[in-house]
């Protein structure tokens, strides 16, 4: 038994429920578009940039930062419900490595997160917004944004596993508020009282960010921290940090499932 033709095999499991439920796909693309536009036109005017520019040269990568933290609780509920619903009890009986499941749910959600980030750069550069810097940085921006969407995926499935039930999953997913709005996704630090701009610069989010915002020749903040002055390095530090703790977590928690 190998992980690869079990995961190729889920993964087309779950393209077919896909199939079957196109409207929670356009819903779950349409969240961030709609999110984008209210930013962008609804609050737009009223803020200022520093160093000059439009704000929609500013929101559109921390609105894409944000859209990568968002829209897990599809994922993680679809995982939860199929728990419920005895699959554990038939991949016992399956000569497959229960572990593929994961996998494949990871692929899965990681190719809806591709759709999604494509759709939301159209959209940003519908409302005005554009890149600066060539092929390569943008490039380079989207893979960070994937990257960060890889590591909170992996934390969603540990948390779903722990949780065990839907609605529970529903309730936990409401701790991502606070980590997303928490960060300079929408705004500087510098505009927050003290200790509060300080936790948001170490925000995973407002590393992403920062650093996407680098990459597509966007206007950002200025600050002397250090976490500013290497965002593109905790860009890829952070995830990488979550993803070493978090997988091996979700995996251990499923084995322990799968053995009961």
């Amino acid at each position: 038994m190998t992980v690869l033709p079990d995961t190729l095999t889920m993964t087309r499991r779950g393209f077919a429920h896909w199939a079957r439920r196109p409207g929670a796909l356009v819903a779950e693309l349409a969240f961030p578009v709609l999110m984008l536009v209210m930013f962008v036109y609804f609050l737009g005017g009223g803020m200022a940039v520093e160093g000059g520019g439009g704000y929609e040269e500013f929101v559109v990568p921390g609105v894409l930062a944000l859209t990568m933290a968002f829209g897990l609780e599809g994922t993680v509920v679809a995982l939860t419900r199929d728990i419920q619903r005895g699959l554990l009890d038939r991949f016992r009986s399956l000569p497959i490595v229960s572990a593929s499941f994961l996998v494949a749910r990871s692929v899965l959600d990681m190719v809806s997160s591709t759709v999604s980030l494509l759709v939301m750069l159209a959209a940003g550069l519908l409302v005005g917004w554009r890149w600066h810097d060539g092929a390569a940085s943008a490039l380079a921006a989207v893979g960070l944004l994937l990257l960060l969407r890889f590591a909170m995926l992996w934390t969603g499935i540990w948390l779903g596993l722990v949780a065990g039930r839907p609605e529970m999953v529903q309730t936990v997913q409401i701790l991502v508020w606070p980590v997303v709005f928490l960060s300079s996704a929408f705004t500087s630090p510098a505009t927050m009282p003290g200790w509060l701009g300080a936790v948001a610069e170490w925000n995973p989010m407002s590393a992403t960010a920062t650093a996407v915002r680098d990459l597509f020749g966007n206007p950002t903040w200025s600050s002397d921290s250090w976490a500013a002055d290497h965002a593109l390095l905790l860009a890829a530090a952070w995830p990488l940090a979550i993803l070493a703790a978090f997988v091996p977590l979700a995996l251990r928690r499923w084995a322990a499932l799968s053995e009961r």
